[in-house]
């Protein structure tokens, strides 16, 4: 009998149980006789998905009433640790399912998702507006003083009472009932939103037959190209999609700007097209439904509902740091401008620098300033060398190794499979890393979990991970060279990797919170562009040639270039963020005109386009809603937690080991505010982070 945790993607509790093997043959039913239990995922078939939410959901339900019928008086062993342990197989099916509908769907994984949304929001009511297992829980909440809980488990504790709480257990009747209508919605929304975002995304291609407008595109961009209209049947045609790593370079090196601006506008205006795919009439839905949900539970706005429970607490303190920020970056931004204006005047161009220009412009700015061409260093940033250097890292600051598990079931062929081991050479975790986009696969990158660790049963459960990015493809005999951005987002999705296989805690339910959960991803960030660590990892991948120290010169000095406008792109979708979940009124909102008030309101310059807009805002769809905000405060965090490194040295045993025990091992059970003090002594300090960004 095996004891697993999963994650259910969206969700900030998870909770899941030990159950026994069903028969039949239906993989997702009995329990894996794979490698370290990993899912079986070449047996895994569409159509095995249904029956076992089917099972899962009442198995979860037959372990509710169980709880409910005991005659014995509630205690937290028999009622709290028991819905600890409640859920298995629905968490385990939960995660394969949500893993391959954002990683490797299809038509049929679509349907089953439109069909499983509401009942799956159903039965998440069901149990939540359950009287029975409440009022169990309210009696062990109502006696803690008298249990002598340890730690962990008055933390659990306090925790399950007050998801309860907020979920609606004290509603009435009819207050209830509405709640589970809108659970429904937008839990059918959520699905409608997304795929609609995914078919957008896939179905935008636009094909350049003459090679002269391919002018200034790199060699590797220019083969990709050619390679991807092979694939889509214009043999002699370069194609170019909304996907990033197709994107970004055309937006950074054609000459072409017409090309740029047609390429620009086809991301930016996805979802708003009036069309079968439009977004903005979902999101105003979502958004009329989430102020009714707040209001229901008691609370003025989403955004109310949402804080407390995070480090910020309210909207005022999240508001407190992004106008702040903002009014810091935003003459950085206006400087940019000012600066990639005199570069198109004198050259002749003839014209004001548009949204569209930012990229082309801003790199012949850093060449001109820094003389950094990202073309220059992508040679030396192989995606396995750069994989392993951030293996090495781990190596580094905690002690695992990593050794590949080629035979190993897998999501898609292109994942690649790793076994994590401790310093003592002792089992640690699996880990999947997918790194390439298709059309099956959403964009973005992210980090999950199959299984999570815990120790319930008093036996030691060890944690399979899933990070997923979307990184440049190899082109003809050139391997993937990542951009520099690349880079550091494979380090960030890999700090949230060692986060999950850190982990230490006895239950299987944690409390994740948006502006904490980056801190263990973004710190990680440094690390990969520090001097020392690119000697170790970034060498030429045709000569072995180690990266010459004048390269790492320029990459440190171009640290605080077009920070302007990475913060101010980034604060503008934050803001909006907010925006739209402190609305006091649950009515129909014209979310386009919102978005463009609002934008004129805060004095968002026109050469910027907020990094995402209602159509394609996937994050608040999902679990980032009144929590965009959140990368930037886990930014205060990160930069000031890696302050403790520069103040001993970038591998120190004794920080490393701290940072290990007080944020990695405890992250979920204990509150946010003092898993950070504990590792820094100190409230964080935001003056890290305004000088990282020269904002100061």
């Amino acid at each position: 009998m095996k004891v697993l945790r999963f994650l259910i993607p969206g969700a900030l509790l998870m909770i899941t149980a030990c159950t026994g093997p069903v028969a039949g043959d239906n993989p997702l039913l009995t329990d894996y006789d794979t490698t370290f239990a990993v899912p079986p995922f070449d047996r895994i078939l569409p159509s095995h998905f249904e029956p076992a939410f089917a099972e899962a959901m009442q198995r979860q339900k037959d372990e509710h009433r169980a709880i409910i019928d005991n005659t014995e008086p509630p205690t937290f062993d028999n009622t709290i640790a028991a819905l600890d342990r409640s859920g298995h197989l629905l968490g385990e099916t939960s995660a394969v399912f949500f893993s391959l509908t954002g990683s490797n769907t299809n038509e049929d994984l679509q349907a089953i998702n439109k069909t499983m949304a509401p009942l799956l929001a159903a039965h998440r009511d069901e149990l939540d507006f359950d009287p029975g297992i409440f009022e169990r829980v309210k009696a062990v909440y109502d006696s803690r003083n008298e249990l002598n809980l340890d730690a962990d488990q008055s933390f659990l504790l306090e925790n399950v009472y007050r998801r309860y709480v907020r979920s609606g257990a004290l509603l009435d009747e009819e207050d209830q009932a509405r709640l589970k209508e809108i659970n429904q919605s937008l839990s059918q929304r959520r699905v409608a939103f997304g795929d609609n975002l995914l078919a957008e995304t896939n179905g935008f291609q636009h094909f350049v037959d003459d090679d002269a407008d391919l002018a200034g595109l790199p060699a590797s961009v220019i083969t990709a190209a050619a390679e991807a209209a092979v694939s889509a049947e214009r043999e002699g045609a370069w194609l170019f999609t909304t996907h990033k790593p197709s994107l970004l370079p055309l937006l950074t090196y054609s000459e072409n700007r017409a090309l740029r601006e047609t390429m620009f506008r086809a991301y930016t205006t996805r979802g708003h097209h009036g069309d079968e795919k439009d977004n903005t009439g979902i999101m105003a839905d979502i958004l009329k439904l989430r102020v009714e949900r707040a209001h229901l539970l008691g609370y003025d706005t989403y955004a109310d509902y949402v804080l407390e429970e995070r480090m910020a607490k309210t909207p005022e303190r999240v508001y407190d740091l992004l106008d702040r920020l903002w009014a810091a970056a935003l003459p950085v931004a206006e400087s940019e401008v000012v600066a990639m204006q005199e570069i198109i005047d004198r050259e002749g161009g003839g014209f004001e620098l548009a949204a569209w220009d930012w990229w082309f412009y801003a790199e012949k700015l850093r060449k001109e300033k820094y003389d950094l061409d990202d073309n220059e260093l992508r040679p030396y940033f192989r995606l396995d060398q750069v994989r392993d250097g951030a293996f090495w890292v781990a190596n580094r600051l905690y002690g695992l190794t990593f050794e590949p598990l080629p035979d190993m079931p897998r999501p898609h062929p292109e994942a690649q499979v790793f076994q994590v081991k401790e310093a003592d050479g002792s089992h640690s975790a699996v880990i999947y890393m997918d790194f390439h986009p298709r059309e099956s696969k959403r964009q973005g990158a992210w980090c999950g979990t199959f299984r999570s660790q815990n120790r319930a049963r008093g036996e030691e459960v060890d944690p399979i991970i899933n990070l997923v990015c979307n990184f440049t493809r190899p082109s003809g005999d050139t391997p993937a060279l990542l951009s520099l951005e690349e880079v550091q987002t494979l380090f960030h999705e890999f700090g949230h990797a060692l986060d999950a296989m850190l982990s230490d805690v006895t239950y299987r339910t944690s409390f994740r919170s948006a502006d904490f959960s980056e801190l263990p991803s973004q710190i990680m960030e440094h690390w990969a562009v520090a001097p020392e660590v690119l000697k170790h990892y970034a060498t030429h991948y045709e000569t072995g040639e180690t990266i010459p120290d004048h390269l790492i010169e320029k990459i440190t000095a171009s640290n605080h270039f077009n920070q302007g406008f990475a913060t101010v792109e980034y604060l503008a979708a934050s803001l909006l963020d907010m925006k739209f979940h402190t609305l006091s009124e649950s009515t129909d909102v014209d979310v386009t005109k919102l978005e463009a008030d609002y934008f004129a309101e805060i004095g968002l310059i026109p050469e910027i386009v907020s990094r995402y807009r209602s159509g394609y805002f996937g994050h608040i769809v999902g679990g980032y809603a009144a929590g965009y905000y959140g990368y930037i405060w886990c930014g205060v965090l990160d930069n000031d937690a890696f302050e403790a490194f520069r103040e001993t040295s970038l591998f120190d045993q004794v920080t490393a080991q701290r940072f290990r025990t007080t944020i990695l091992e405890r992250n979920g059970t204990v509150d946010f505010q003092q898993m950070y003090l504990d590792f820094r002594g100190r409230d964080p300090q935001i003056e890290p982070l305004l000088r990282a960004r020269g904002l100061l």
